[in-house]
């Protein structure tokens, strides 16, 4: 069974998503719904949980299911389940309907769980039974016209007239049949490699604030204050990162539905820099020291302020957490052609020369770098806004020897 941390993150993140999450241990026994699967299935939360799976299996289809779980189980290896045939689950109150499903392996406290992504596909079925239909319709039209093409010319033209009509409607149907059922896999692929993800990356601060929380009802002497703080600005900083990942992903959202809103004004772009190494202070390494150099002789640029703060905050904090010790993080500043540059030069572990192409990818991790703190997406937030703003965004890497980002951003934005 979860801990209670664990429901915390759990219940958090399924709610998050529309589909159905079903969490299964390893004795098929149902633990986790969030409120999307008791919607789909009909149950109430406390006439689900605990019960078999086989609760949402047709009873004609139970027979192989076993062996079929048995096998995912042996494997362990995120997949689409039922590939190449079709899968059917039943209401509670006894309708059966096709479904696609997603299982992901979890292990957590030692348990083995099965969390699987459910999709109704009714609709996409009712629509290729009317392409089917549409297609036989048109076969029956055909073999009709045919008989009568002898006819008179003129009949035959306006036959061929009428199924060149339907053949086009027929092409575009299927086309957008293929297009829909394209990106509702690459959707529910997206969405369990985020739940997978974000499970990981919510899990280890919140076992770290829990552990600061409970060491610091330990020490209640007046000479203990240096540890009570210490562990005080251990909670701070995971609920922070905490913060940035729930800030990054409401980024995302808003910038696919196009809800983005940017409030230009004119300001110094030195005092952004100052202030954006101060909050990050607290982060530096033993050693590592920020160097500012700057050529800007007008420092005024006008643009959105909190987006400047932002890219500038998360290559400073990407230089900080992908550098060692005792090195140095250089942030220089230039002007040209109404332009302002942004260079961040870090002395860091470099990404690799196969991952660069999709460094700017959602929710992509240099291979050097996926046991360090991150979720891969925020430079694929910076890019979004710096391109909307007018700006670009690129950098040159090699491993081992470190990186240099180069920002490049009208000194005045016009949206």
């Amino acid at each position: 069974m979860f801990s209670k941390e664990d429901k915390v993150v759990f219940d958090t993140l399924f709610e998050a998503v529309s589909e159905a999450v079903i969490v299964v241990d390893e004795f098929q026994k149902i633990t986790v719904v969030n409120s999307s699967a008791l919607q789909t299935f009909g149950y109430e939360e406390e006439e689900i949980l605990n019960q078999h799976l086989e609760i949402l299996i047709p009873q004609k289809y139970k027979g192989n299911h076993g062996a079929h779980f048995k096998s995912f189980m042996g494997s362990r290896e995120k997949r689409q389940m039922g590939r190449g045939r079709d899968l059917y689950a039943v209401h509670k109150e006894g309708n059966i309907f096709p479904i696609e499903v997603g299982l992901n392996p979890l292990e957590i406290q030692g348990q083995k769980y099965i969390m699987a992504l459910v999709i109704d596909i009714s609709l996409r079925k009712h629509q290729e039974l009317e392409i089917l239909e549409l297609n036989t319709k048109l076969e029956n039209k055909v073999k009709e016209r045919t008989r009568n093409l002898k006819t008179t010319v003129d009949e035959l033209e306006k036959i061929n007239k009428e199924l060149d009509e339907e053949n086009k409607k027929r092409i575009e149907a299927e086309q957008k049949a293929k297009v829909a059922l394209k990106k509702e896999r690459e959707l529910n692929e997206l969405k369990t490699k985020f739940l997978s993800l974000v499970s990981h990356e919510f899990k280890t601060p919140l076992s770290g604030i829990l552990t600061s929380s409970m060491l610091l009802a330990k020490y209640k002497l007046t000479e203990q204050q240096e540890k009570r703080e210490k562990h005080l600005s251990i909670i701070n900083n995971k609920v922070h990162y905490l913060n940035n990942i729930l800030n990054d992903f409401l980024s995302i959202e808003k910038l696919e539905k196009g809800e983005v809103n940017y409030n230009l004004s004119s300001f110094s772009l030195q005092n952004v820099i100052s202030e954006t190494i101060s909050n990050l202070d607290l982060l530096l390494k033993r050693g590592q020291e920020i160097i500012v150099k700057s050529d800007i002789i007008e420092d005024e640029i006008y643009q959105d302020i909190k987006i400047i703060e932002l890219t500038i905050s998360n290559l400073l904090s990407n230089a900080i957490k992908y550098s060692p010790e005792d090195t140095k993080i250089t942030i220089a500043t230039s002007q040209e052609n109404g332009y302002t540059l942004i260079k961040v030069m870090d002395e860091g572990f470099g990404i690799p020369a196969k991952d660069q192409k999709n460094i700017f990818q959602r929710y992509f991790r240099a291979e050097n770098v996926l046991l360090n703190e991150g979720t891969g997406i925020g430079l694929n937030i910076v890019k979004s806004h710096l391109e909307n703003l007018g700006g670009t965004i690129t950098f040159v890497s090699e491993e081992h020897n470190g990186s240099t980002f180069t920002i490049q951003i009208p000194n005045k934005a016009v949206i």
